[in-house]
């Protein structure tokens, strides 16, 4: 972390700091771990139909299955989930929930600069979308329309600030800079040089009582949904398509006869193919800190709740919750050869010390604070860092995937797409540029782990290099491959 205390100060030693805070630390993620997580649904066995058929019970699934059902109550819509509803990326998330549908407005003005302005409108309108989806089905997610507050850490990134600044005014965005004084009444940290907040294009919420409010709606409006159910297979039949199951600890095996299908597994191993090669899992970590005292809150600030960033390339995000805790995540994005996933890379000791260190030199006043969860998981990143869609069997089934970390807001619009898509006629969301491109393919193995490694190593070395990026850099710039959070 290239961070300077511009106070000068002595301070305490971010390092023993950390080793102590980090002592006690449940290794599972906060959000999940809390008494009102609800019980399992039973599995799905033996043999059923169904007009549509949603795989996965993330966001994605979950929001088509809500808009499936409010589009026609009539239709028979069921949702099968390996897990639980919201126990991967949708519930360990840091509940940043964005308007934007591009990862970005400048990720969003580089690759579809002909159509961001509507882009950027149907963002605006999906965030508001989905708060009156909250208050109508009375979802108790601890949503905050509270806006992002980016945050310059080093002084070449004060200029950077400025430019974000005039590029989402021309867009309408309602932000304010900062200079060193102002930011630092806003949240107080020694290493803060300037700000921008955006404050009205950002929400923080509770991601997994967002996933299990989600899945209580659906289950209102008539969605059948069965967790602990993996879609093994999945092939042609007749007028539409059959998926064959396993559901529960034995493994029993079942059938789903579908007229459509939406294909919402995004990090996870693909029923198709063709996405494997759009699609790596990218491992992100996290730190959960106990809830702070009133004295522990009055050094800080944070009045307004805002969503924080810095905006080095390896970039932390945080936020405060409703009960005064402090999320710190981010920096590390750790992909691993071969697309390679299992729950022992959520935990990587290394990641949640550096964290912790950081957390420190961010916060020194907070040096009594420690750490009650760690927790990592992955996140499904492709070459453009937004979401990609398309269809498949003749138009059978519709898939999303690509979000890139910025998916609480985005999977709402994309699960409208998907089922725009199923209709097979042509919708103002279908003609998009953003809908019907794709993003470059990854490279095959041993070539795409050693390219995403290169990318990790000189962003890196460009955080420590006032932000000067590499000739490999440049080269993925050009490519229109480029990645500058």
């Amino acid at each position: 972390m290239s961070q300077s205390d511009h106070a000068g100060a002595a301070r305490p030693d971010p390092r023993r700091a950390a080793h102590r805070a980090l002592a006690d630390a449940a290794p599972r993620p906060y959000w999940l771990d809390r008494p009102e997580r609800p019980d399992p649904l039973p599995p799905l066995t033996g043999t059923t139909s169904t007009d549509l058929l949603i795989i996965g019970g993330g966001y994605t699934g979950l929001w088509a299955a809500l808009l499936a059902k409010q589009d026609d109550p009539h239709r028979d819509v069921l949702l099968v989930e390996a897990g639980t509803c919201g126990w991967a990326a949708s519930g360990r998330n840091g509940g940043f929930c964005a308007a934007s549908l591009t990862h970005g407005l400048a990720n969003g003005v580089d690759r579809f600069p002909g159509e961001i302005a509507e882009l950027e409108r149907l963002g605006r309108d999906n965030l508001t979308a989905i708060a009156d989806t909250i208050d109508r089905y009375g979802i108790d997610c601890d949503f905050e329309r509270t806006g992002e507050l980016a945050v310059a850490v080093e002084p070449y990134q004060v200029d950077g600030l400025v430019a974000d600044a005039a590029l989402a005014r021309e867009y309408g965005h309602d932000v304010t800079l900062l200079d060193t004084d102002q930011v630092r009444a806003e949240v107080n940290s020694p290493t803060y040089l300037a700000g921008m907040w955006d404050r009205d294009r950002v929400a923080m919420l509770d991601p997994a009582r967002l996933a299990w409010g989600l899945r209580r709606a659906a289950q209102q409006l008539g969605v059948r949904v069965h967790e602990h159910t993996r879609v093994t297979g999945l092939h042609r039949h007749g007028p539409g398509l059959r998926a064959a199951t396993t559901g529960g600890r034995d493994g029993a095996p079942g059938t789903i006869d579908a007229r459509r299908v939406v294909l919402a597994t995004n990090a996870f191993p693909p029923l198709l193919r063709r996405l494997r090669h759009f699609v790596v899992p990218v491992y992100d970590y996290a730190l959960m800190t106990e809830p702070l005292t009133a004295a522990q809150r009055a050094e800080i600030g944070w009045h307004h709740r805002q969503g924080l960033a810095d905006t080095g390339n390896q970039f932390h995000y945080y936020r405060i919750t409703t009960d005064g805790r402090i999320l710190f995540g981010g920096y590390d994005a750790v992909y691993h050869f071969g697309n390679r996933m299992t729950p022992a890379l959520e935990q990587r000791q290394a990641t949640f010390t550096a964290l912790a260190e950081h957390f420190f030199t961010t916060f020194p006043q907070l040096t009594d604070v420690r750490f009650t969860h760690r927790w990592g998981g992955v996140v499904d990143t492709c070459t453009r860092f937004c979401p990609f869609f398309g269809t498949a069997h003749d138009g059978r089934l519709a898939y999303a995937a690509g979000f890139t970390g910025l998916g609480v807001g985005t999977t709402r619009f994309a699960a409208r797409v998907m089922l725009d898509l199923l209709t097979g006629e042509p919708t103002p969301l279908t003609g998009l540029d953003l809908v019907r491109s794709t993003p470059l393919p990854f490279p095959p193995e041993p070539i795409r782990a050693a390219g995403i490694n290169l990318t990790r190593w000189s962003l890196a070395r460009a955080d420590a290099h006032a932000g000067q990026r590499n000739i490999w850099l440049r080269t993925l710039d050009r490519l229109g491959l480029g990645f500058d959070s």
